[in-house]
Parts: C-alpha cells; structure tokens; sequence
C-alpha cells in the first residue's frame, strides 16, 4: 500500500455528505466568481475589501493543499550545509554548480549564478520545463530547445539566480516520491523552492526585499505554485504554464495512456491525489489557475501564453484572466497583471521574453547589465 492509496481507506470511512459539502462548496465560491468567500457558517459572502480577500487567499491555498497535500511546517529549516561542486566564469558573472539541503536527508541540487560586480544585487528563482536536463535546461546548454536560457540570460542581466532540480529531472532524476514525506511531487516541490528563496536571503549578495521568480511550462505552473505560499516573491513571470482545468487537453492518445484528459496532472511527480481522491474528475478538483493566480495578487504577475500552445490552450487562459482581472482590481494593480499572446507554440519568443525580463526589472527596481539574448 502506497502513501497516496492508504488515504482512500481512510476516506471511506467518512461520511459521503461531509465529503460532498466541501466539493459543493467549492462549487457554491467558483459560481459565485473569484470575489467570493466563505464566512465562518460556511456561506458563499461577496468580498468587499482587501481584508476579507486574504481570508478568499487563505481559503484558495487550504483548497490547493487539498491536492498537494500539505505544506510542511518551516519554522524549524535545518543548516543549508551549502556545497559548491563546480564554477565556471561566464561574462559578467560566475555559474556555480551546488548542492544544500531543503530539510533533513532532502539534498537539492542546483545552479547559483553570482555577478562579477560587488555590492547587493536582486535575485530571481528560475525554474526548468519538462527537460531531462532539469536546471541546464534553463541555461545555453539546451542545445535542443531554442528561448529556455533564461536563467543565464537573468545572470547576464546582473541578477543573482538560482535555478534548481525539479525531483525527477537533472541530477534528481532518481528521486524517490513513494518514500519521501510529500503527499505530491508539486508539493515537494513548492518545499524546495521555498528553500531557494531561504538561500537566496541567506546570501551577502542578495537584496532580501527585491526577489522574483521565472519559469517555462512545468517551471512556469511551479513559479505560481510557489509564489502563492511565499509572499516574499515580488514579481512572477509564468511562460506557457497554465490554463484553466477545462481547458488542457493532451490528445486523445496521451489521454489512454495517462488514464484521462487530465491524467498527465496525476503523475507521481505531480499531484497523484488528482486521481486517488478526486477521480480525475474536474468538477471535484478544489482550485483552478485562475484561484492561483488570484492568490498571488496584488504582486506583479506576468504571463506568456502563446496563441498555438498545444498543452495550455489559450481559450483557457483568457477565460481564467478576465475572472482574475477584478482582484487586481480590488488592490488598484490592474496594470500589475500583464499577458502576452505572441503568435508561437509551446515557446518563450525572444520578444516576449524581453518584456518579461523588462516587466522584471520594473517591478524589482533593477537597471539591467547589457546582454544579449542566448541562442
């Protein structure tokens, strides 16, 4: 019996009317729109004012929780034991290949790039797309893959960067989710990144107050995914990472082989709860992008959302960002929600990525290094 099937036992000895009046209240909230919450008696109430949208923010990260599995408690980090294994001098900055630990007997490893110039700088967290090179593939190393050197290219800028493994992929391809402590690689993963974001104020060379993050495809749901349970990332940047649930569709081939449209959501790698408690069943799933993306208001968010993206259908996009635009609304920071459409694919265009890394420097108060864009 694995962790993720013992729940279902679990599960079956509560009674169906408890199960279903939370999936219904969910239901009642997304009906009702984004500006909805939940008072205390359970009842769906508009959200008038800032106050009673941090308690619609908390509800939405109780929701995700719910299928991630929680997120675990932080107020006792271990010691990084930070170990750099390699360096190599690249223009204006130096990339160094580290390792730390994210808690007790969980390594991470990742790439650290630090400036040339002395003094304090802005850091982003850059997370890698599905790529069996993990962290290299947000470097010039992805040969294969054109607009992924975003984290070099950052580097280039005169940030500092961290850009870590996903479990699975890189020099964690090995990892171990039906033994770890995680009810979801995602949430796994949201630990980790978390960690990241330690390191990055643990360092001399980092300016606390100015941190962001950056990501492509499976990196750019991650960046959400993080940003939305830390509020210490001031702007997010999200390239062909999200549409809404009732949007994504992979193909009728790949839907067999994951066993449903939104199968490929349920690997061990993401959120394995999506099947094991939820049936793959959309209606039962308890948040959606647009929630996630809601949660991160009012900080900065920036999406490249290609018209042609096979796995993220645009329809879903804009349909989750009108119904994300009255948040921002709420705070006054409706030019702070930014989205791009260029005529692409599953991509990061140059000239979008330009105005991501523009958008990133506005918000972060950064004047960037000259640089040019990374074949």
């Amino acid at each position: 019996m694995t962790k993720h099937t013992a729940g279902l036992h679990l599960m079956a000895l509560i009674p169906a009317f408890i199960l279903l009046s939370a999936h219904v209240l969910h239901a009642q909230a997304t009906a009702a729109g984004l500006l909805s919450y939940r008072d205390s008696s359970h009842h769906v109430k508009p959200v008038q004012n800032t106050a009673q949208w941090n308690i619609k923010r908390q509800q939405i990260l109780d929701s995700m929780q719910s299928a991630m599995g929680p997120l675990p408690d932080r107020s006792r980090a271990v010691v990084f034991q930070l170990a750099f294994k390699d360096s190599v001098r690249q223009r204006n900055h130096i990339r160094y290949e580290i390792t730390f630990m994210a808690a007790k007997n969980e390594p991470v490893s990742a790439l650290l790039f630090l400036p040339l110039k002395k003094g304090k700088h802005h850091a982003m967290l850059a997370l890698h797309g599905t790529s069996a090179l993990g962290k290299r593939a947000t470097t010039s190393e992805n040969s294969g893959k054109t607009n992924r050197s975003y984290a070099e290219e950052l580097a280039d800028r005169g940030y500092v960067v961290i850009a870590p493994d996903y479990p699975s992929f890189g020099d964690m391809k090995d990892y171990d989710f039906e033994n770890d402590r995680y009810e979801s690689g995602t949430m796994k993963g949201i630990y980790n990144h978390m960690r990241c974001i330690d390191l990055l104020q643990a360092l001399q060379e980092v300016d606390q107050e100015r941190i962001g993050v950056i990501g492509h495809s499976l990196g750019g749901h991650n960046a959400m995914f993080v940003a939305a349970f830390d509020y210490r990332i001031k702007v997010i940047v999200a390239s062909c990472g999200w549409t809404l649930f009732n949007y994504y569709d992979i193909g009728e081939e790949a839907s067999k082989r994951y066993g449903g449209r939104l199968g490929p959501w349920a690997q061990t790698r993401y959120m394995p709860l999506l099947r094991d408690k939820y049936g793959l069943d959309q209606q039962r799933i308890p948040f959606d992008f647009d929630e996630v993306i809601a949660a991160l208001a009012p900080r900065p968010f920036f999406s490249n959302s290609p018209l042609n993206d096979a796995n993220f259908n645009v329809k879903g996009v804009k349909e989750g960002w009108a119904n994300v635009m009255p948040v921002y609304a709420l705070y006054g920071a409706s030019a702070d929600l930014q989205v791009r459409y260029p005529d692409a694919a599953h991509d990061f265009p140059p000239g979008t990525r330009l105005e991501a890394y523009a958008f990133i420097d506005k918000v972060l108060e950064h004047q960037p290094e000259k640089h040019t864009l990374l074949p």
